[in-house]
């Protein structure tokens, strides 16, 4: 199989296991339901996935791994402050139909999550991984001789932000768009975990 084929028969099997959750709850849901939902044989199931609660990663990375390639791409000249609310802010906004899907998705994970400790550990997990994978993107938009420890505590504060707002949307019933989404409660967390760092400082043209 290509990597291609991979990513998209883990897709599948992550979009499966969460229609379940969402019906069933986890803890109402087993691999091999999760597996026949997906068209796929069990031992496909595990050659991807260790534990059910595990599927669902890819469902909830696709979002932090969009937003990281939208950032990747904007122009350095921009700043590290303005790069960053705007890739927030355009990643977590629904601007078509699959995006607002997507958020849906995560609104209803993270519901699920409040009661079920392995599906909240591979949430966590998944927040980790996308801000070790975020320090080389602000690295390279960060300006000249900034400090590792500056670009790493930037890379924490924004991975936090996002993390923060959609785990405060999925807890209401607020719309995907305007006050209370998780664009405009990411923007808000962004500025006020942000305030004091010195790479953002710069960035704003505070010193």
């Amino acid at each position: 199989m290509t990597e291609r084929r991979k990513a998209a028969t883990q897709l599948d099997i992550a979009r499966a296991a969460a229609e379940l959750f969402a019906e069933r709850g986890p803890d109402g849901t087993t691999a091999e339901e999760i597996a026949g939902r997906a068209d796929v044989a069990l031992r496909t199931f595990y050659r991807y996935f260790r534990s059910k609660q595990d599927a669902v990663a890819p469902l909830l990375a696709g979002g932090a791994a969009e937003w990281r390639a939208h950032l990747a791409g904007l122009d350095p000249a921009a700043g590290v402050p303005t790069a960053l609310e705007q890739s927030i802010a355009e990643a977590l906004t629904a601007a078509d139909d699959r995006a607002a899907e997507a958020l849906e998705w995560t609104r209803g994970l993270l519901r699920a999550a409040q009661d079920d400790p392995a599906l909240r550990a591979v949430w966590y997990r998944v927040n980790q991984e996308s801000e070790e994978q975020l320090v080389p993107v602000l690295a390279r938009l960060a300006p000249g001789g900034a400090d590792d420890l500056d670009v790493r505590l930037t890379a924490a504060a924004a991975t936090d932000a996002v993390r923060l707002a959609l785990e405060t949307w999925a807890a209401t019933d607020a719309p995907a768009e305007g006050p209370g989404s998780p664009a405009d409660l990411a923007v808000r967390c962004l500025r006020e975990l942000t305030g004091g760092l010195r790479l953002l400082a710069a960035g704003r043209g505070d010193g």
